[in-house]
């Protein structure tokens, strides 16, 4: 059995998200429980903001134009770290 994965979220302190990325990662815990590790928040400059869950890089602001909404974010750490768990309402959302 592998251990749960490490998810981080950089964010940039200059730019005050802060609070941004402590409510992604509120989020994440909240929804995926045990099945993570750890929500780690590595602060950062520049306008960095990234998201990693394991070995995966799953969100970079400056690559992906901006910041995920929560549903997106979800899926992505999700498909990185526990590819079968249904997400309930959240899959249905953008299914239809």
């Amino acid at each position: 059995m592998t251990s749960p994965a490490r998810v981080t979220i950089t964010y940039c302190t200059q730019c005050n998200w802060l609070l941004r990325a402590g409510w992604m990662a509120q989020e994440l815990l909240n929804t995926f429980g045990t099945e993570l590790g750890e929500v780690a928040m590595i602060p950062g400059t520049g306008g960095i903001f990234r998201v990693t869950a394991g070995d995966a890089l799953v969100w970079d602001r400056k690559r992906d134009g901006g910041f995920p909404d929560i549903v997106t974010l979800k899926k992505l750490v999700r498909d990185a770290v526990v590819p079968d768990r249904d997400l309930g309402h959240a899959d249905r959302a953008r299914d239809d």
